[in-house]
């Protein structure tokens, strides 16, 4: 049997004149730039092929996942020799040729060039790939960030327009009026409520020496000045000491200080002795 099917191929190829040549396993053994182009074409051929073939949803997953990695492998191999073909000479096919096969398979993002082809697309596990949520959008830096802030953003122009001082005035007689009417009857409350001191003498006010006098420049400041003026004067219920009452305790407290600070101990007990008999009291 053997014999007989060595007789029958030598046969075939003295008809043939030689024996049909085998692609070589690597590109790089191949010196001849019209064989390397020759490989090449061989190969786009194939990939062609195979493309069709994978387009058939029919074939099965295992079928179309072994297609899917052969038609990888092929585009790997064709990549290889049109870079051996450029080291020959020729031409540079990853700029100058054609996209027909590459825009045919989708690539995974961050798959490192594996890509899928026809029915190997809606493969259980390759379609949730495809319809993952695309990348957030780069975060700016800082100096875009300021190129959108300018005098609007702090807020520096919010009373050109006219419309926000006006709603701050009403805003704020309305709150002087309410607070005005509320320490009114506060007040009005605290004077019927004081039974204690009716017909008692009111001591006469002192002058109050932190009074400012209103600037009446502004029509508010006068509603403000009349307001004022309406309200009841500050009557105090304790007894207060006047000015002149102060200024006498201060100064007995300065001498007691100077004559601790600066007389001896038997200085003072003999002035207080003194005191006691002629019965001077400072």
């Amino acid at each position: 049997m053997g014999t007989t099917l060595a007789r029958w191929r030598a046969a075939q190829v003295s008809d043939t004149g030689k024996e049909r040549e085998r692609r070589p396993y690597l590109a790089s053994e191949c010196h001849d730039l019209p064989k390397a182009e020759k490989w090449r074409m061989q190969i786009i051929r194939e990939i062609a092929k195979k493309v069709a073939q994978i387009q058939n949803a029919g074939l099965g997953e295992f079928r179309i996942r072994d297609l899917n990695d052969e038609i990888n492998k092929l585009l790997r191999e064709k990549g290889h020799w049109e870079t051996q073909i450029r080291e020959l000479g020729g031409p540079d096919y990853a700029k100058v040729g054609p996209r027909m096969l590459d825009h045919e398979g989708k690539e995974v993002p961050g798959n490192r060039g594996y890509k899928y082809f026809g029915a190997a697309k809606d493969l259980p596990g390759v379609r949730e790939l495809f319809e993952q949520e695309p990348p957030p959008p780069p975060r700016k830096t800082r100096a875009e960030l300021m190129k959108d802030i300018d005098a609007d953003y702090y807020g520096y122009r919010d009373d050109d327009d006219g419309i926000l001082t006006p709603l701050e005035q009403n805003e704020e007689r309305r709150a002087i009026a309410k607070t005005v009417a509320e320490w009114k009857a506060k007040k009005e409350a605290s004077l019927h409520g004081d039974i204690e001191e009716v017909g008692q003498p009111q001591e006469e006010e002192e002058e109050n020496i932190y009074a400012v006098a209103p600037d009446l420049d502004s029509d508010e400041d006068e509603q403000q000045t009349s307001e004022e003026a309406l309200q009841p004067k500050f009557i105090a219920h304790v007894p207060v000491p006047s000015q002149r009452e102060v200024e006498e305790a201060l100064l007995r407290r300065k001498k007691q200080e100077l004559l601790e600070k600066y007389a001896s101990e038997n200085l003072i007990n003999e002035s207080e002795e003194a005191k006691d008999l002629l019965g001077v009291h400072t």
